[in-house]
């Protein structure tokens, strides 16, 4: 491959600082070494020797003079480049039309409610007593047996929705116990 352009020595000698002092008062090195003049001029630069660059670096801050919530909104505008943002849909996104676009995988598509079917009786037993399937003879009994003393009327002083909770368990175990029988 030939390079086509100037000689790669005429590019080096123009990318090499040319014989100059260094810009710390009384220092008569020579200046290699550039950092910014201030927050404001970051393309503009001092030439320091190397002992006053570092000097210099160390005793430089960009935020001096900035309050808190100055500091915060200069590295929010960093984090984003300085480019300006907004929310996303702001622009005319609430605007689209849905329908027009071709959704071959129906990402777009409103959710179809699911019809549910309609429930077993024993599904509504086993709800009863508090289970879902699948469920084992030696399960329902149990929990069978921890339902009865828990709403039995005697152990609640005759209540009437003890009671009736009592009747709808002994059926839901009716149920539950013959279909499993079967």
């Amino acid at each position: 491959m030939r390079y086509r352009g100037r000689p790669l020595g005429a590019l080096r000698s123009e990318a090499a600082p040319s014989a100059r002092g260094c810009d710390w008062p009384g220092c008569v090195h020579r200046g290699e070494f550039r950092a910014p003049r201030s927050r404001e001029q970051l393309n503009a630069y001092y030439w320091f020797c190397l002992d006053h660059v570092r000097q210099y670096n160390a005793a430089w801050n960009y935020y001096e003079g900035m309050s808190d919530d100055e500091v915060e909104a200069d590295i929010r505008r960093d984090t984003i480049w300085n480019r300006p943002t907004w929310p996303l849909g702001a622009i005319g996104g609430d605007n689209i039309d849905l329908s027009s676009l071709r959704d071959a995988f129906g990402l777009f598509r409103e959710p179809a409610k699911e019809k549910k079917p309609p429930r077993t009786p024993w599904e509504k037993a086993l709800d009863v007593l508090g289970m879902v399937p699948p469920v084992t003879v030696a399960a329902v009994k149990a929990r069978y047996k921890e339902l009865v003393k828990r709403h039995h009327p005697d152990a609640n002083g005759g209540s009437k929705s003890s009671e009736e909770a009592f009747k709808r368990i002994n059926q839901a175990y009716h149920l539950v116990m013959a279909e499993l029988a079967t």
